[in-house]
């Protein structure tokens, strides 16, 4: 069977498909991933490949195992960074003119593409991130549901123009949106297709330029992102990809005056370095969405079992590298030890190993660094409380040679900062709670206010969870995700506090409006 000719769709919290299929369809496209291994690959500005001779290449490694090396990507500097924003700044207007119908044409084609090559995709995803089958596979599903959700808004507003009202009988009002310019399109290493689709297909069919930047640690992903734009019809004007390193490209693209606006996924100290420094002359649109620190309430009427396995499920997916996943715990002193008893029975189940394989669910964390900051976290938790579960760096076998540690489950003073820290690594904090009134006023402490959780059979405490906690994502008794698992069109993405930039986020009906300003048009008719 073709690699995308398997009639079925994957979510985060769904799988009723035919897994048989599913896995030979993944097979195939696992091994022709495999085969392209350990090849260059330039940067593209203006459809052209861009060698950068004079910096050493980021050289991509497989998380799972550091000695398969999947491609080297050019590192763009000041000078390529350079040439790619004037190059989008001079094909932006020739994009943004043509009209708006088009445009959503060529990005429905884009989702075609997407969904035609989503086990290649996956397998690209599951490779370079660590992602198990399952977990990729939504994220490449997730990337088609985002651009046909985003083109169906532009639809239904009939390209964001309207007639207004008149004051005087000889004039016609109109009011508009319309693009910015360029935008820099800057994502991060755990959703590497969905975000990167979301952020830039949000940009390009509103008619901005995008000069896109992939994480450091996905550029393969985004890579074939950028292929998907190119064979869908995206002018090469319009779209340019750039990998590169951290501050040393990053800072250069959003600093760049010719920069109009920017599009950032990552840690909430990058986002607002780029927030307060982007304004210098005038205001420019800064979007943002920077990080997390999942709280669940478990209330004593909780349904445990469903408790343990969202919590279990929510937690150590992705290997806690979400950053909608829950970190932390606030469970009721009545049912706490029957709560943890589940919840690290579900946790000792977890299958651990290399997640390109059908069995393993938890794979590796992203890298060295990653493995360095759980190992910190670790050290901290086993002064300041209990280790329950976990706590180590994993050996022996393939474990060897990826970045592999275990789940963990600590049980914590609820003044310990790691209830409110981002580690982004599969450490889950747990700590004991007298009521609703504490548990609310808990996870309200941390900065972050990106996804919430409870259980509870009470709808009182359910409807005062949400009425107030602080946070833009909130599920009640959800079994499959506690904190995880939005979709485009269900779930919308809005982090409030320390998570958000806008207040108006990804997979929601008033997304795409931000990457456009309005603009008025009155014609006196004589």
């Amino acid at each position: 069977m073709p690699a995308s000719a398997a009639p079925q769709k994957i979510t985060y919290t769904s799988a009723n498909v035919d897994l048989e299929a599913f896995h030979r369809a993944f097979d195939a496209a696992l091994a022709e991933v495999r085969a392209a291994c350990g090849r260059d690959h330039p940067l593209v500005v203006g459809g052209e490949p861009v060698e950068v001779p004079d910096r050493a290449p980021i050289v991509d490694l497989c998380p799972i195992d550091t000695r398969l090396v999947l491609g080297r990507f050019a590192a763009a500097g000041p000078e390529q960074v350079d040439r790619a924003v004037r190059a989008a700044k001079a094909g932006q207007k020739a994009w943004a003119a043509r009209p708006w119908q088009e445009r959503v044409a060529v990005l429905r084609r884009a989702a075609a593409l997407i969904r035609e090559r989503k086990f290649l995709l996956a397998a690209t995803m599951s490779l370079e991130v660590g992602k198990n089958r399952l977990e990729s596979m939504g994220d490449a599903e997730e990337s088609a549901d985002l651009v046909d959700y985003y083109c169906g808004q532009v639809e239904e507003h009939r390209g964001y123009v309207r007639d207004m009202a008149r004051v005087t009988p000889v004039e016609r009002n109109t009011e508009t949106l319309r693009p910015y310019g360029v935008f820099a399109c800057v994502a991060p290493f755990n959703f590497p297709l969905a975000l990167s689709t979301g952020m830039s297909s949000a940009a390009l069919m509103t008619g901005n330029a995008v000069v896109y930047k992939p994480a450091e640690d996905a550029p393969w992903t985004g890579l074939r992102l950028h292929e998907i734009y190119r064979d869908a019809g995206v002018p090469p004007g319009a779209i340019h990809f750039l990998s590169g390193r951290g501050r040393e490209m990053g800072d250069a693209l959003w600093q760049h005056p010719l920069t109009d606006g920017v599009v950032f996924t990552g840690s909430r100290e990058v986002g607002m370095r780029i927030f307060h420094g982007l304004s210098r002359r005038w205001v420019k649109p800064c979007l943002m969405e920077l990080g997390g620190k999942g709280p669940v309430l478990v209330m004593d009427s909780a349904d445990l079992d469903a408790a343990a396995e969202g919590v279990m499920r929510s937690a150590f997916g992705l290997q806690n590298q979400k950053c909608s996943a829950t970190s932390r715990v606030y469970v009721h002193r009545g049912v706490e030890a029957p709560f943890l008893e589940k919840l690290l029975e579900r946790t000792r189940a977890i299958r651990i190993g290399d997640v390109t394989g059908r069995d393993a669910w938890f794979g590796p964390v992203i890298n060295g660094r990653a493995v360095l900051r759980f190992e910190d976290a670790v050290a901290r938790a086993r002064r300041e409380g209990e280790i329950l579960l976990g706590g180590e760096r994993l050996r022996g076998g393939l474990h060897d040679h990826g970045h592999f540690v275990a789940p963990t489950v600590a049980r914590l003073p609820l003044a310990s900062d790691l209830f409110v820290e981002e580690l982004f690594v599969p450490f889950l904090a747990v700590g004991v709670v007298d009521g609703l009134d504490q548990a609310l006023a808990e996870a309200n402490r941390a900065d972050y206010g990106l996804t919430a959780g409870i259980f509870s059979r009470r709808p009182e405490e359910v409807a005062r969870f949400f009425d107030e906690v602080e946070a833009g994502i909130c599920y009640a008794n959800k079994r499959t995700g506690a904190t995880t698992g939005a979709w485009p069109g269900a779930q919308p993405f809005c982090g409030w506090k320390g998570s958000g930039g806008s207040g108006k986020g990804g997979c929601g009906p008033w997304y795409v409006q931000q990457f456009m300003r309005e603009q008025s048009r009155t014609v006196i008719e004589e």
